[in-house]
């Protein structure tokens, strides 16, 4: 059994996928599980139980951000970290995937090492960070409050590059 981090990609995108997996793999040295829809995803999610997931905001049928909801409503995934990567580069969509819940909005293209960072720091985010955050999606006023509630987040919502800082 590999001690490697398990991270779960999901994207409609084979090529995309092809290019996330074998970066994470040489770079970051995780063990890659891959999911071509949404529903995949979750039933993929439910038999490994990722340490990460990466997922793609535009898929049929489900899209990521209803996954991401998904995750976050289950309680065994509620924790997991969850980086969106997404080609939709609007501030609206970024603040949108955060509030549905992930750690990281990030937008395609990406470099490599930069993906390989945003999913270092979603693992070390806190529990009690992950319960603001879906405490926040359950307020009927999370989109005005979330510049209150956690400004750090929000500023990434309008950035590009992801530090150590966060």
């Amino acid at each position: 059994m590999s001690n490697k981090p398990k991270v779960l990609v999901i994207d409609d995108d084979t090529y995309i996928v092809e290019v996330v997996s074998t970066a994470l793999s040489l770079l970051g040295d995780f063990e890659i599980y891959t999911a071509e829809n949404g529903a995949d995803g979750l039933e993929i999610n439910e038999n490994v139980h990722p340490d990460v997931i990466v997922i793609d905001v535009g898929m049929p049928y489900i899209d990521g951000y209803q996954v991401v909801r998904a995750l976050r409503g289950d309680p065994q995934s509620a924790q997991t970290p969850i980086v969106m990567l997404s080609a939709r580069t609007d501030a609206r969509d970024k603040l949108i995937g955060l509030m549905s819940g992930a750690d990281y909005y990030i937008t395609k293209p990406v470099a490599a090492y930069k993906l390989v960072q945003a999913i270092q720091n979603a693992q070390k985010l806190s529990k009690k960070s992950r319960e603001i955050q879906i405490t926040m999606l359950s307020d009927s006023e999370a989109i005005e409050n979330v510049v209150q509630i956690e400004p750090e987040r929000a500023e990434l919502a309008g950035k590009e590059d992801i530090t150590d800082e966060h």
